[in-house]
């Protein structure tokens, strides 16, 4: 299986990997991966993998069977299983999916409702709520994102095992994505200003260390899903 280098630390840009396997579509299956996989709404990264003498364009990552599996932009060669080889995210691309995930997270605190869907990309990203009402103020939803952004609140994980998760559903947030679970262990996402939690729930994405790195947001207009499904979407100013 690829060992996840992203979870441990998703400020990293490169690293030394070894070619494992190849996916029936192209992927090149990696040993240890920098590059976080599609997954909870999050897009895999992009980015660049070296090897001998050769630059193979990254265009995605994605979650196999054996582990993570690198997809390459364009035709090209495939490296031999066990090759050695370096890679390199395009961490421009990176650091803003990683802004619009925090981001989101105090979206889900600032509108306290279930959570039906999500979708992260480069600039924006949009929460889905069941909310059966459209809010009366997204002006003043907007200030109350910001003025959270703008406490530089500190982001951090943790680790609970399954039945932790199993025991306490109210964490989850989510009515239509479910927990990474099934490893044995479910990582929490815990945003906190000192003692004071702001929020805690599972996640297995990149997340900014401060929520200062986020910038200013702009709400764009809510838009509706669904009889009691509405759509909240996010841009980086």
């Amino acid at each position: 299986m690829t060992e996840l280098l992203f979870r441990d630390d998703a400020y990293q840009t490169a690293a030394d990997c070894r070619v494992i396997g190849h996916t029936s579509e192209g992927g090149i299956v990696v040993d240890r991966s920098v590059f976080y996989a599609t997954s909870g709404g999050q897009p895999g990264d992009s980015g660049m993998l070296d090897w001998g003498g050769t630059r193979m364009p990254i265009a995605t990552a994605l979650k196999v069977a054996d582990g993570i599996a690198l997809v390459p932009a364009e035709p090209m060669p495939m490296p031999p299983l066990g090759t050695p080889a370096r890679q390199l995210i395009d961490w421009g691309r990176r650091h803003r999916h990683m802004r619009v995930h925090t981001a989101l997270h105090l979206l889900s605190v600032v509108i306290p409702l279930p959570v039906t869907g999500g979708q992260i990309a480069a600039d924006k990203g949009r929460l889905d709520f069941d909310m059966p009402e459209p809010p009366g103020d997204v002006a003043a939803l907007e200030e109350a994102l910001n003025s959270l952004i703008a406490r530089d609140l500190t982001v951090s994980d943790d680790w609970i095992t399954d039945a932790e998760l199993l025991a306490n559903p109210g964490l989850v947030k989510t009515m239509s994505v479910r927990p990474p679970m099934g490893q044995g262990r479910v990582r929490l996402v815990r945003i906190t200003d000192g003692a004071t939690q702001v929020d805690l729930q599972p996640c297995g994405g990149t997340h900014v260390r401060r929520t200062g790195e986020i910038g200013r947001i702009e709400i764009g207009k809510v838009e509706n899903k669904g009889r009691q499904n509405r759509r909240v979407t996010i841009t980086l100013a």
